[in-house]
C-alpha cells in the first residue's frame, strides 16, 4: 500500500513538472498567456453567474461554471503550448526528429540514418504505412533523400517508402504537421510486416554498412 501511494505520489509530481515546463516554454514563446488564461477563465466564469441570475440562481451557476471555465482555460492552454513546443525548436537541427520520435503508437523512428557535413540529415520511420525516410535541411535533402531510399530498398524490396521533406517551403511539409502528415498515411503493412521490417532495419541502425540482399524473411527471428 505504501508503495503505490509512493508511485502515485511520483506520477502527480511528474505531472506536475511537466506543466510546469510546459508553461515556461509558452510564456517565453507567448508573454500575454497568463493574461490569456486568466481572461478566458473569468469571462466563461461571469457569463455563468450572468445566466445564473438571469433564472434566479447566480450562485449555483457560479459553482457549477467554475470547473468549466478552468477546463476552457486548460484546453486553450494546451493548443497554446503545443504550437508554442513547435515554435521553439523549429529551425533547429534534429527537429524533426525530435517530434516523429515523439510520436507514441504505431511508428518508431531511428534519427540521423543520414547526415552530411551541411547539417543535411534524414531520418527514418517504420509504422503500417511502410518506411518512411523524412528529411530536413538544405535545397540538397532531396539528392540525400533519393540515394537513402536506394539504400533502403537493398535491406527492405517491397516494403514501401514514402518520402518528406521537412519545411514551410512549396512541396515541404511544416515541423508542426509532421506527426499528422504520417498519420495520415494508408496503412501497406499488415502488423506481423511491419515487425519483420523492424526487425531487418534494427540490426542496420543508422549506418550505411553493406546489406545481405533477398527477399524479407517470412518470420522474425527470435530474441533471446
Amino acid at each position: 500500500m505504501f508503495k503505490r501511494k509512493s508511485k502515485e505520489k511520483k506520477a502527480k509530481s511528474a505531472r506536475l513538472q511537466t506543466f510546469k515546463d510546459a508553461y515556461k516554454v509558452t510564456k517565453l514563446q507567448k508573454p500575454w498567456i497568463p493574461f490569456a488564461l486568466i481572461g478566458i477563465f473569468l469571462l466563461t466564469w461571469i457569463v455563468g453567474i450572468a445566466i445564473g441570475a438571469l433564472i434566479g440562481r447566480p450562485v449555483y451557476f457560479g459553482f457549477i461554471f467554475a470547473p468549466l471555465a478552468l477546463l476552457i482555460a486548460l484546453l486553450f492552454f494546451t493548443r497554446q503550448a503545443g504550437a508554442a513546443a513547435y515554435s521553439s525548436i523549429e529551425g533547429q537541427m534534429g527537429a524533426g526528429a525530435s517530434v516523429l520520435m515523439a510520436i507514441r503508437k504505431g511508428w518508431t523512428t531511428t534519427p540521423a540514418v543520414a547526415v552530411t557535413r551541411n547539417q543535411d540529415m534524414v531520418h527514418r520511420s517504420v509504422g503500417r504505412a511502410g518506411i518512411v525516410l523524412t528529411g530536413e535541411g538544405s535545397n540538397q535533402i532531396a539528392q540525400l533523400l533519393n540515394d537513402e531510399r536506394k539504400k533502403t530498398e537493398r535491406f527492405a524490396p517491397g516494403v514501401p517508402i514514402a518520402l518528406v521533406m521537412v519545411g514551410d517551403e512549396t512541396g515541404r511539409v511544416p515541423i508542426r504537421k509532421l506527426q499528422k502528415h504520417l498519420r495520415k498515411l494508408p496503412k501497406k503493412l499488415t502488423p506481423r510486416q511491419m515487425r519483420e521490417v523492424r526487425a531487418r532495419l534494427k540490426a542496420v541502425g543508422g549506418l550505411s554498412i553493406p546489406i545481405p540482399k533477398g527477399p524479407m524473411p517470412t518470420r522474425a527471428p527470435k530474441m533471446r
